[in-house]
């Protein structure tokens, strides 16, 4: 496996609806990825490209990314998209390319090729998934894939036309991601909207120096599976500065789906999740619930989360395997949640019937501190594997409260760990010091 290599020139202004008062001395993960400016510069209109909203792009997008690929200009190219709303079918980047969108530029899937889902292309599951996410087989190519994207506009899947399909159980494959990287590495993408997507929004997976910063991602509440990031077999990942209301989890780690991750072996670590706002039905951060590659060194900081199903929320289950360990999460609000914090192993399905029951996975080194909520219907609950309890969780200074005086209790089972300052108190099972061993060094 070659990896690709991409680095993008940083698009300008921070959108309005993120934290654009944030000084520039706060902690950042950005530089990861070190930018460089692109020394030649086209336009997509060199290529015969209207931006009319009716004429489809499709052919002069390919037209400009193969000159891209095959002139390979020293030092890069960046393709600039003017204002306008450009429609067009899948697009594949290419190395060392910038796609820049102006501000005013819309990237729009067509609804020609939509309508007719024959015509969008298809290619092979992921390795460590084994077969599409939804369906056996293969799976509709994401919207826009490649090695390195950077913007300062919209890009549009049009997705409730895949999202019918699916709720009609029309599709016969999975449905396409807007974005997904694969098998590469230097990544940045910042300063652009991605919105109603068909399936997952931004997927880098086998990746490694992911940055994502200055993002926006949006979907109906009612849209199924529209993840807002979802990092899989990736490392060293910087998710910043980011605001996000979806139909599904905000942010979910992955790394592979049972025994075809357990084959594939390559984990999630150094994943860290920074200023993060937003919204959705199902989580606002997530670890799983495919984790058989393992999830490792996570650090997920200065979280605003309201009207949201389950605040944070790490899930496995017999038959995945892998690890989920060295996790830290510190410095959470929550306001209108279902549910405060889940930590559970025996969430999500399984591929086949060829999973190994055998393979049980290990819950290690959760550190969870000062988290705030109100309107929380259900504080939480830890319910680890039966023989294979969830260890050394640890939680301190956590104030979730109910609507009413007195909130619905935790659940606890299968679990050790210990416990300061948490209202209301968790359960038995965690320790009600910290004084010494494991957590002393947490708090």
């Amino acid at each position: 496996m070659v990896a690709s290599r991409a680095s993008v020139l940083m698009a300008a202004l921070l959108p309005l609806l993120l934290q654009c008062s944030l000084a520039v001395t706060e902690a950042s993960c950005s530089d990861v990825v070190p930018m460089k400016r692109r020394r030649e510069v086209i336009s997509i209109t060199d290529f015969g490209a209207v931006g009319d909203g009716k004429t489809l792009n499709t052919w002069p997008f390919k037209k400009a990314i193969y000159r891209i690929q095959h002139l390979r200009r020293r030092g890069g190219t960046l393709l600039y998209v003017p204002p306008g709303v450009w429609l067009t079918g899948s697009v594949s980047l290419t190395s060392h390319m910038t796609l820049y969108l102006a501000r005013g530029a819309v990237i729009k899937a067509t609804q020609a090729c939509l309508l007719d889902t024959r015509r969008w292309p298809l290619v092979d599951p992921l390795p460590s998934y084994g077969r599409g996410r939804e369906l056996p087989g293969r799976r509709y190519m994401s919207f826009i894939q490649g090695d390195g994207i950077s913007e300062n506009g919209t890009i549009d899947g049009q997705g409730e036309v895949w999202w019918n399909m699916w709720r009609r159980r029309s599709l016969h494959f999975t449905r396409p991601n807007l974005v997904e990287f694969k098998n590469s590495r230097d990544i940045i993408i910042s300063n652009v909207v991605f919105q109603n997507s068909p399936f997952w929004n931004i997927h880098p997976v086998y990746c490694s120096n992911v940055v994502i910063k200055y993002v926006t991602v949006l979907a109906p509440h009612d849209s199924p599976n529209t993840d807002g990031i979802d990092p899989d077999s990736s490392s060293n990942v910087c998710i910043e500065d980011t605001h996000i209301s979806t139909g599904d989890d905000l942010v979910a780690i992955k790394s592979g789906w049972d025994e075809y991750g357990i084959a594939y072996g390559r984990p999630s670590s150094g994943i860290t999740i920074r200023r993060l706002t937003g919204s959705s039905p199902f989580s606002g951060v997530a670890i799983g619930s495919e984790t058989s590659g393992g999830v490792e060194n996570v650090l997920v900081e200065n979280v605003n989360l309201y009207d949201t199903g389950i605040g944070i929320h790490i899930k496995t289950n017999v038959g995945r395997g892998g690890f989920v360990r060295n996790i830290t999460v510190v410095n959470v609000s929550m306001n209108k949640v279902r549910k405060g914090i889940r930590i559970v192993g025996d969430v999500g399905d399984h591929p086949d019937e060829y999973f190994d029951r055998r393979a049980i996975p290990t819950v290690d080194g959760i550190t969870i501190k000062n988290v705030w909520g109100v309107d929380v219907q259900q504080p939480g609950s830890i319910q680890g594997i039966k023989n294979s309890p969830f260890t050394r969780i640890c939680l301190s200074n956590v104030k979730l409260w109910g609507v009413a005086k007195r909130s619905a209790p935790w659940k606890c089972v299968d679990v050790s760990g210990a416990a300061l300052g948490v209202q209301p108190w968790p359960c038995s099972a965690l320790a009600r010091t910290i004084s010494s061993g494991y957590c002393s060094t947490a708090f």
